[in-house]
């Protein structure tokens, strides 16, 4: 079945499929036979949608999902192991698809809409980078998560980067050191993902979850989400500092005088995104 993604058809053939149910837009990774792994078409074709999705101001919030047994493996490792017979064995195109991969994971960060991660299989190594680069997630009870670079080798730094920032600093390095799976209820715990559902139900579950998150004004989201990151890298009194501005900016929006009538009224609001 084609899917229609705003003039433009993708088959099933296509690395990543585009839809849209109402205000929200899913994206889905469509390397099943590859476990999803990133490759440099599909981080590439990843890069492009997310650049489109902050375009559109019809879109209010994103799912990532992914089809086949598997969310995503990270990396392709045969794509990237068939480049060191390249004449500086392969240096330029690991640097490459590191920072291209590293670019992508920053776009959903900056995205000004809310982004939730849909989980129903193994998600390790880029995969759960990828995870920990959306805002939320909501989890399959199958799903696993996993860090797993260190049993080949090859130590998950940059997936580092998003998990450190995501959970406490012990449970990232024991995950970092040791490469084991972590079941879907311990990432719950751990904070790695917000839901855990039955199998099956993640897809439903996750757009229930951007739905509502769309329900409010977009104004608000974009202004929030990007405050939430930035007051993270700062000290407490910074932090503060920083937010009390973006508060009294956020307060002269329309949206939050309405919002504040509203509630006062015992009334729903009506969004004006401004």
């Amino acid at each position: 079945m084609n899917i229609q993604t705003g003039g433009r058809t993708e088959t099933p053939a296509s690395v990543l499929l585009r839809e849209r149910d109402g205000d929200v837009a899913l994206v889905t990774l469509n390397r099943p036979a590859a476990r999803n792994s990133l490759s440099e078409e599909l981080l590439n074709a990843l890069f492009i949608a997310l650049g489109d999705i902050a375009a559109d101001t019809s879109v209010r919030a994103l799912v990532i999902a992914a089809n086949g047994p598997a969310f995503c493996a990270g990396h392709d490792l045969k794509e990237l192991t068939a480049r060191r017979s390249d004449v500086d064995g392969g240096r330029a195109f690991f640097r490459h698809t590191m920072t291209t991969c590293s670019a992508m994971m920053q776009r959903i960060v900056n995205l000004p809409q809310p982004v939730v991660a849909c989980v129903q299989g193994v998600a390790s190594a880029a995969g759960c980078q990828l995870v920990a680069s959306c805002d939320l997630a909501v989890a399959s009870d199958a799903a696993k998560f996993a860090t797993p670079g260190v049993d080949i080798g090859l130590f998950c730094s940059t997936p580092m980067v998003a998990l450190s920032r995501n959970i406490p600093r012990k449970q990232a390095m024991e995950m970092l050191l040791t490469g084991d799976m972590v079941e879907a209820a311990r990432a719950a715990a751990i904070g790695l993902v917000n839901r855990v559902v039955p199998a099956g139900e993640e897809r439903a579950a996750a757009l229930a979850l951007a739905h509502q998150v769309a329900s409010k004004s977009s104004y608000t989201l974009k202004v929030g989400k990007e405050a939430f990151y930035r007051q993270l890298d700062m000290g407490l009194a910074d932090a503060y500092a920083y937010a009390s501005e973006v508060m009294t900016e956020n307060m002269m929006a329309r949206d939050a005088e309405e919002g504040i009538c509203a509630f006062i009224e015992k009334r729903e609001p009506k969004w004006e995104d401004r």
